[in-house]
């Protein structure tokens, strides 16, 4: 039971990690903070953790190898290109909510930092492994077998600038709508939907035409 009730202690700081670094950022939480929402002693804390660092690393493995699971199962099912394309912006929706301004700045603003560094590593075996799944599914014929998943992620790389730069973030409620406005240009492009398409063919129609009607 005692193992148990340790193995629990663990999973409870880290869902709290989570919940107040996604909020708040990484640099404004304390390890009393953790510790005060997790209901766990910060004795208990440092048998698991050597730092808030080392938690907030445990915080994006699972985060991370969690969303690796659920788009490995989206490329696997047999589903359309289409709606796999669909489940894998609703993943990246999900992926990047509530995710605070403070800390996307405090990942990403301190450059060289520990964590900054583990998060770049993270980061390069997702695209990898993401861009491996793609090719399997490319195989199977599933997308274009001409489509080059390497573009796809070259661009998704410069996400991060983009949510970083104050004249573009002021346009957004939150840095996940921006994220999720990205996704959809790159996969759907710029073309507008059926209805918007139907009221810019009336609009552009010829005057004559409209007459004979």
């Amino acid at each position: 039971m005692a193992k148990v009730a340790r193995r629990d202690a663990e999973n409870l700081l880290i869902g709290a990690g989570h919940e107040l670094f996604w909020k708040f950022g990484f640099k404004r939480v304390t390890v009393e903070d953790v510790c005060k929402k997790a209901g766990v002693s910060k004795m208990s804390f440092y048998r698991y953790f050597d730092n808030k660092t080392d938690l907030a690393k445990r915080v994006l493995d699972k985060v991370l190898s969690d969303g690796i699971e659920q788009f490995r199962n989206i490329m696997a099912d047999n589903d359309t290109a289409a709606n796999k394309m669909h489940r894998f912006i609703a993943l990246k929706i999900e992926g990047t909510n509530n995710i605070s301004k403070e800390f996307i700045a405090d990942i990403y603003g301190d450059v060289g930092s520990e964590i900054q560094q583990y998060m770049a590593k993270l980061t390069a075996h997702t695209i990898t492994t993401m861009m491996e799944e793609f090719r399997i599914a490319q195989s199977k014929g599933v997308f274009n077998s001409n489509f080059k998943p390497e573009l796809l992620f070259a661009l998704s790389n410069s996400y991060i600038e983009l949510i970083k730069s104050p004249a573009l973030s002021s346009l957004y409620g939150n840095p996940q709508e921006m994220i999720v406005e990205l996704v959809n240009l790159i996969t759907h492009g710029i073309a507008p939907t059926g209805a918007e398409l139907s009221t810019s063919r009336a609009h552009a129609q010829p005057a004559s035409e409209k007459k004979c009607q």
